[in-house]
């Protein structure tokens, strides 16, 4: 089993093309190419979001949860075909299944991401992501992400597990 890897903000940002306010993913705690990945996201109240949802009571957007979830599954993807995406990868969703909303996340929480890679078919790529605030569910979901490219797609490994993603592109 490969030995799991740590990212800071600069690793991550070679990795993903978004930029803030659309980059959710602060660090990577830990990552095995082709398994597994468990990320960050401090939850602070200068999100550009929160001051129209809610301002009387801040909560993250669900779908920014979930954007986040997918932010973590590209970086795994690109680590486990150990691809450094370009302007010509894009990688987009195709599936969102299985989301569910336990509970809110507020400013001041710090959003855990675990996404585990279910499988890679035909450049579809399987992922499932749970959030997690101080040890507790908050979200979860299956998703599903599919490469566009300008000039090749990135091959998936040997062992036809994993290919590239990284959410909507940025």
């Amino acid at each position: 089993m490969a030995e799991p890897v740590t990212m800071d903000i600069e690793a991550i940002m070679r990795q993903l093309p978004h930029r803030y306010p659309m980059l959710l993913v602060d660090r990577v705690l830990e990552c095995v190419a082709g398994k597994y990945i468990r990320a960050l996201k401090n939850v602070t109240y200068n999100e550009p979001f929160f001051t129209g949802h809610f301002p009387h009571r801040p909560l993250m957007p669900g779908v920014l949860i979930i954007e986040a979830l997918a932010q973590a599954s590209g970086i795994l993807a690109f680590r486990t075909v150990d691809v450094i995406p370009t302007t010509d990868t894009r990688f987009y969703f195709v599936a969102i299944d299985k989301a569910r909303f336990r509970k809110p996340v507020e400013p001041g929480d710090q959003l855990i991401l675990k996404v585990t890679l279910l499988r890679s078919f035909k450049g579809i790529w399987k992922f499932h992501g749970v959030a997690e605030v101080d040890g507790k569910e908050v979200a979860s979901a299956e998703i599903m992400v599919a490469p566009e490219t300008k000039s090749t797609t990135p091959k998936a490994p040997a062992t036809g597990e994993a290919m590239p993603v990284s959410g909507e592109p940025g």
